[in-house]
């Protein structure tokens, strides 16, 4: 509790002395699944601002501040930096709002509001510079698969792999990982879905949550965006807007013509896949090691997209199994002791 006074003591008067401002309050604006906090002050002149609060031994803001640049460079709605303390981890940014993609897609406004996201998400790969960025590699892609066994089968499910299974296991990451790499590279966000994705007044897209950006796979973001983890759209509707992007992805030199509509989906939904198996078992990590239990209610869609991407796909007919069996007869949403 002592650390937590300290932390909002350090932050307010931060925040009070950088942007010239003695009566600056500080108010909660969100919170993400990081130990990164976000608050909302009113300035003088009637202006909001938006203070990212990064505690150093658990957070380095400089991949937010370099990744921030590349997409204003872009052209793209990044928060606009004011300030930034890199020893302290504090940062000062312009306030795009608060009106996040996900209380606000329904049917009568998911085709505005995502054909602005993937306006904006062209332009992203197309004009934002990946260099230097961490690869999304053949390392990172199985780091991330292997949360699946761990936090998922393991702990939450409290499933006991066999030898079969963890074949199973590592022969569909083997895969997964041979189609993501074979994809062209762009720049990744990596979270670019409805909790991300700010509705701005101009119509345009506030992005936002955007410091583990790589250079990966064009799907990926994609995928993110179409297969969200907190909102569902029908299976057609999903290609139809995936097969739009390849279309405008071909124009731009950012997808070969050579490789067609069924390929581009079969890696769209690989990518999809790899994700989704990621996320299990970061949700179950979310809750197990941070206490963040919110996630958990979150799991069923996601184990629908893996089982629904997993029985299309010849390839991965025991990935399938394995997770049906796995979590036959459970409700995902209730914590194991």
């Amino acid at each position: 509790m002592n650390d937590a006074i300290d932390r909002a003591t350090a932050r307010l008067r931060w925040a009070r002395r950088t942007l010239r401002e003695d009566a600056l309050v500080l108010t909660p604006a969100s919170s993400d699944a990081s130990f990164r906090s976000y608050w909302r002050g009113l300035r003088a002149d009637g202006r909001s601002v938006i203070v990212m609060d990064a505690p150093p031994a658990r957070e380095d803001i400089r991949p937010w501040l370099d990744v921030a640049r590349r997409l204003r460079a872009a052209g793209l709605d990044a928060p606009e930096v004011e300030a930034a303390d890199v020893d302290q981890g504090f940062i000062a940014m312009q306030d795009l709002g608060n009106a996040t993609y996900l209380p606000l897609l329904d049917a009568a406004s998911v085709e505005t509001l995502y054909g602005a996201a993937l306006d904006a998400l062209l332009r992203m790969q197309r004009d934002a510079d990946c260099t230097g960025l961490p690869p999304y590699d053949e390392a990172r892609l199985i780091d991330e698969m292997e949360l699946l066994p761990t936090w998922f089968l393991q702990r939450h499910l409290g499933v006991e792999l066999s030898c079969d299974d963890w074949d199973t296991l590592e022969l569909a990451m083997r895969r997964l990982v041979d189609s993501a790499l074979a994809q062209p590279r762009v720049f990744v966000h990596r979270d670019y879905h409805s909790r991300n994705l700010l509705a701005l007044p101009d119509g345009g897209v506030g992005i936002i949550d955007f410091q583990d950006a790589v250079c990966g796979a064009l799907t990926y973001d994609l995928v993110s965006l179409l297969k969200d983890c907190y909102v569902a759209w029908p299976p057609r509707r999903v290609e139809a807007w995936a097969l739009d992007h390849r279309a405008r992805a071909v124009a731009a030199g950012l997808w070969p013509q050579s490789r067609d509509a069924a390929d581009f989906l079969r890696a769209f939904h690989r990518m999809g896949l790899q994700r989704h198996m990621k996320v299990l078992g970061i949700f179950c990590r979310l809750y197990y090691r941070d206490g963040k239990a919110g996630y958990l209610a979150d799991l069923p869609r996601v184990l629908a997209y893996t089982l629904e991407a997993a029985r299309a796909d010849t390839a991965f007919t025991d990935l399938a199994a394995l997770l049906e069996r796995a979590s036959a007869g459970r409700d995902l949403t209730v914590p194991r002791a």
